[in-house]
């Protein structure tokens, strides 16, 4: 036995209704229509399932059985209406990878503002380098990478990509340091200076920038923590290089951050697999990081 799901709705409607063009009328169907149904109905089931009369229809035993499973049907199709629903208004879940220093106030600050769009949006965020992020959206860990760029160093993924702007690298020195005015730093002046080398891409930069002004940079202390390399460069004297982005979250009062001169840097941008941003909790998310970049962050 093979019942048709919507023949069943419809001897829900006759049932609840009382006669069959009472069902009809709510249906918005003719009543030979309603009769047709339902008695294909009664022959998958083998047996009765309305009495008719002058005055309406009877449940027949089975008929009350069936009725019961009916109900549970319509509701189960009223819950699962409401939640696709809900999703197509924006609701959902959004999974996010992003660095550090983006999750330090970029990220939560674009969630904050996509669940005041959509309140019913849930997001779980994982913080991975931009390598391991994209990673993770080509293996459906992650629906949205925020990852950043250099020059010299390029993604080359089959992924989407939203470019959300530069992200400028900025020289972080002691206050006591002779170039510890604010002006604009040429990075050749560090030459002789010990530096903080940050996560590896951020490195790579650094080094690409030296090599370029013709010196080697004496890399004497690693770490990717951006409020550590402020605390080794106000604690040891060394300097070192760092985006705007994690400088906006905090700057220490015994550093002083200077542009560099030739406002190098690197550039931030959104990743996702093609067609995800027909998912409308993940263009609720992407809409909100560029709504909250174009303002300035």
């Amino acid at each position: 036995m093979q019942l048709d799901p919507r023949r069943i709705l419809i001897f829900r409607t006759v049932a609840r209704e009382g006669s069959v063009s009472g069902g009809a009328r709510v249906l918005g169907w003719t009543q030979p229509a309603v009769s047709q149904h339902i008695r294909l109905l009664e022959e998958e089931v083998g047996q009765a399932l309305l009495l008719r009369s002058s005055t309406g229809v009877t449940l027949t035993e089975a008929g009350e059985r069936l009725l019961r499973h009916a109900d549970g049907i319509a509701g189960l199709l009223g819950s699962a209406e409401a939640e696709l629903a809900s999703l197509a208004e924006g609701a959902g879940s959004v999974t996010i990878a992003a660095f550090p220093s983006a999750l330090a106030d970029f990220v939560p600050r674009s969630i904050a503002a996509a669940r005041l769009a959509v309140p019913g949006l849930t997001a779980r965020v994982i913080e991975l380098e931009p390598p391991e992020a994209i990673d993770a959206v080509l293996a459906g860990d992650a629906d949205v990478a925020v990852a950043f760029e250099y020059d010299e160093l390029h993604d080359d993924v089959q992924l989407a990509r939203i470019e959300l702007g530069p992200d400028p690298s900025r020289i972080v020195l002691p206050a006591s340091h002779e170039l510890a005015s604010g002006a604009p730093v040429d990075i050749a002046s560090l030459a002789g200076a010990e530096w903080v080398g940050g996560c590896e891409r951020c490195r790579s930069h650094l080094e690409a920038l030296a090599t370029e002004a013709g010196f080697a940079p004496r890399i004497h202390f690693e770490t990717d923590d951006f409020v550590a390399a402020q605390s080794f460069v106000a604690a040891t004297g060394s300097v070192t290089l760092l985006p705007d982005m994690a400088l906006r979250v905090l700057t220490r009062d015994d550093v002083v951050v200077a542009p560099l001169s030739d406002g190098s840097g690197r550039t931030v941008s959104l990743r996702h697999r093609h067609g995800a941003e027909r998912v409308p909790a993940v263009l609720t998310v992407l809409e909100a990081m560029q709504r909250l970049w174009a303002e300035g962050r």
